[in-house]
């Protein structure tokens, strides 16, 4: 494997290795360079499928000018020239972006060098055996050929790596764009939407919701992992996450599961060109888990809690509905106020119950009738008319919710 932390290569300092070369080895070599650089094209081709592409010239000119510009630089640095380490480089960098570039990974590039460095060894065997060269020759040559792999290795690597990073930000980009187009208000085109969502390799959904969390912002590690189908943007509070086909089998489960207990709320199930509403709707129940209004752990549902959403949504109206109703109960002295408000919203939830109310509340039914004698005092017909019946229950729950939790 190539030590990544040598992505950006520079020769070697320590060239002792070559050192060890004796001068009339290079000009044996020089004049087998066609002949050798032919052979072990033919290998690479032959050997591993990736590169057996003989009807793609453009691609045959790439992996023949990469051999030969191995071999090339490879015998001027047993020449003491390191004037085309540079070229060399800059040619593996370009072929490891152009294997990322196709979407393969560097397995069949690795392949190919090792049989290219075999051929190469095999064939300055045979002219060390010819020409009697002693072994430890053959011994230096094999340490210096192997440190000029491994440098060809880590250029290719930097250049392969340069080009996923470059290609996984201009994607995450295309996909943080596509969250903008699926929330806005008022809904941009179904077309600018599928163009975008194309672009950015994700499939049109028929449904999308909404999750919005507040541990956006608080370092990689309190970043939710989510699934590669979802999108999602942590760049600012709150963080957002859109869910393709959030009814779909084991959907919540990967939400849950990528959120691990953070607190969340996920907005309704909605078309793609409604995308707004469930963000609003989530943003809104998450604003209310940080109060206390609803549960300030996990994940929230919305579809759990849409009569407090509701109920919520214009609080200066829900505080006038307050006032105008309980108002009657501000003759009443704390904490028998309090006790008479309990009492009262239990009653009206209980569908007018006493014995229920009493059993809910854990107190004797005789003690909820006595209640029930002071709040007709309180507030007269107001309790015998259906209409005020409903916007007393409402105007009560809200003034339940914002004491304490559902």
């Amino acid at each position: 494997m190539v030590d990544k932390a040598r992505t950006r290569i520079e020769p070697l300092a320590d060239d002792s290795p070559f050192r060890e070369l004796p001068t009339e080895l290079l000009d044996q070599l020089w004049p087998f360079l066609d002949e050798l650089t032919e052979e072990v094209v033919r290998a690479i081709r032959t050997e591993i499928a990736e590169y057996a592409r003989p009807m793609d010239e453009t691609y045959m000119h790439v992996v023949n000018r990469g051999v030969e510009q191995a071999l090339e630089g490879f015998l001027a640095r047993l020449s003491g020239s390191g004037a085309d380490w540079e070229d060399v480089k800059a040619t593996y960098q370009r072929i490891g972006r152009g294997e990322a570039d196709e979407g393969r990974s560097l397995d069949s590039f690795q392949a190919a060098l090792r049989l290219g460095a075999r051929v190469t060894w095999r064939r300055v065997s045979e002219l060390v055996e010819v020409h009697r060269l002693p072994p430890n020759v053959l011994i230096a040559f094999g340490e210096t050929m192997f440190l000029h792999l491994d440098e060809m290795a880590a250029a290719t690597t930097g250049g392969y790596t340069e080009a996923r990073l470059h290609a996984a930000g201009e994607l995450q980009q295309r996909r943080s764009r596509l969250i903008d187009l699926l929330t806005a208000e008022p809904a941009v085109s179904p077309d600018a939407v599928a163009e975008l969502a194309r672009t950015a390799r994700w499939p049109l959904p028929r449904d999308i919701a909404v999750v919005v969390t507040d541990h956006a912002g608080e370092g990689e590690t309190a970043r939710p992992i989510v699934p590669p189908e979802f999108l999602a943007r942590f760049d600012g509070q709150p963080g957002v996450i859109v869910v393709p086909d959030p009814e779909g089998p084991g959907r919540e489960r990967a939400i849950a599961g990528a959120l691990h207990g953070m607190r969340a709320a996920l907005g309704p199930t909605v078309a793609l060109d409604a995308g707004a509403r469930s963000l609003r709707w989530a943003g809104d129940a998450l604003g209310l888990a940080r109060r206390g209004v609803l549960p300030g752990t996990g994940l929230v549902r919305c579809a759990d809690h849409l009569a407090t959403l509701l109920l919520f949504r214009d609080e200066d109206l829900a505080d006038a509905l307050t006032r105008q109703r309980l108002g009657p109960l501000d003759a009443v002295r704390s904490p028998q106020r309090e006790r008479l408000a309990e009492t009262l919203l239990c009653w009206l939830s209980c569908a007018r119950n006493a014995s229920e109310v009493a059993q809910r509340l854990a107190v004797h039914p005789q003690t909820v009738r006595y209640r029930l004698r002071q709040l007709e005092e309180v507030f007269g017909d107001q309790l015998r008319d259906p209409t005020a019946q409903f916007e007393l229950q409402l105007a009560l729950r809200a003034l339940d919710l914002r004491g304490s939790p559902e």
